[in-house]
């Protein structure tokens, strides 16, 4: 990434005005993309106008193709222009080429050709229906409106009956990986907030909270992800050391289960108060009475959870 400390008022040139003309992005998207996310440091005069050089115009531009390809600007505007262009190459060639025409589908088709394949087992079916939803949706789109129905979707046809545990967890072996793959290139602003995600004690369904720190990440926040099954302390302890602001929490079964309302109990005790305790899932509304009691906030779905993460990182 460019250092504002490497580039003279002599080599910067460019008003903001040629930089968005240049690159097609408007000079609104260019402050927010320098501000929030630190994706260019460019020079300032006297009177503290911008002044762009022909590298940082040529990195808006590759990271205006980077978003436009389906990655969020949260997990890019920090790498170096050569990841940029892997990223970029990777993309063209992973997503482009094996992903059928979209002909226009509506969420629920998107959702019902995934369910059909998760029921068939069919590993490349599975994997060309996300593709071309990543890519036809962007990845916030495809979070929101693909990824966390079609959990819910799973969790309704197991509870029914419709689908096996091997079905339930063939699908969220495959979203997981699917998930953290397009988010490890992610490179947050030094000065982003940080969360911390899991499950409690006694929850050892994973999917919700690896769809939350999908979320989180493609957000621009430093994520913090520890998998399934953790003791609140253990789990207090991991967000008091890495300086977190909130702790994310996934609850889908078994439902009002006393172990969980314990360790609810006992992570809001073992925090500090500034630190903000959030619980959703399936089964969250179960554990209403002790999340009033430790004034943790429930959130209601994936969508409520992403504009609570855009509102603390303004």
């Amino acid at each position: 990434m460019s250092k504002a400390n490497t580039v003279t008022v002599q080599e910067a040139f460019h008003s903001i005005r040629v930089a968005s003309q240049r690159t097609g992005l408007s000079g609104h998207v260019i402050r927010i993309w320098e501000k929030r996310y630190g994706a260019v440091e460019p020079a300032r005069t006297e009177s503290k106008r911008r002044l762009y050089s022909d590298q940082e115009v040529a990195r808006l531009r590759l990271l205006k193709e980077v978003t436009q390809s389906g990655h969020s600007i949260g997990t890019v505007a920090r790498l170096s222009e050569d990841q940029l262009r892997k990223l970029l190459s990777e993309s063209n060639v992973r997503i482009l080429p094996s992903s059928p025409a979209s002909g226009g589908r509506t969420d629920q088709e998107w959702i019902a050709g995934c369910m059909n394949f998760v029921k068939s087992l069919d590993h490349d079916g599975l994997s060309h229906q996300l593709r071309a939803a990543f890519l036809e949706l962007g990845h916030q789109g495809f979070l929101v409106r693909i990824v966390g129905p079609l959990a819910q979707a799973l969790g309704t046809a197991w509870q029914h009956g419709e689908i096996t545990a091997a079905h339930e967890h063939f699908a969220s072996a495959h979203l997981k990986h699917f998930l953290n793959d397009r988010s490890r290139y992610a490179a947050p602003h030094p000065a982003a907030p940080s969360i911390l995600i899991g499950t409690p004690s006694g929850q050892i369904h994973e999917l919700g909270a690896a769809i939350a720190a999908a979320a989180a990440t493609n957000a621009g926040w430093k994520t913090l992800y520890l998998g399934t099954n953790l003791p609140a302390a253990e789990m207090a302890s991991a967000a008091i050391q890495n300086k977190c602001c909130a702790v994310a929490l996934s609850v889908v079964y078994p439902e009002a289960d006393p172990q969980v309302s314990t360790e609810l109990a006992a992570l809001r005790r073992y925090l500090p108060s500034t630190i903000k305790i959030l619980v959703g899932g399936r089964a969250a509304q179960s554990y209403a009475e002790v999340l009033a009691e430790i004034q943790a906030h429930q959130v209601e779905d994936l969508t409520e959870f992403c504009a609570w993460l855009e509102s603390k990182s303004r």
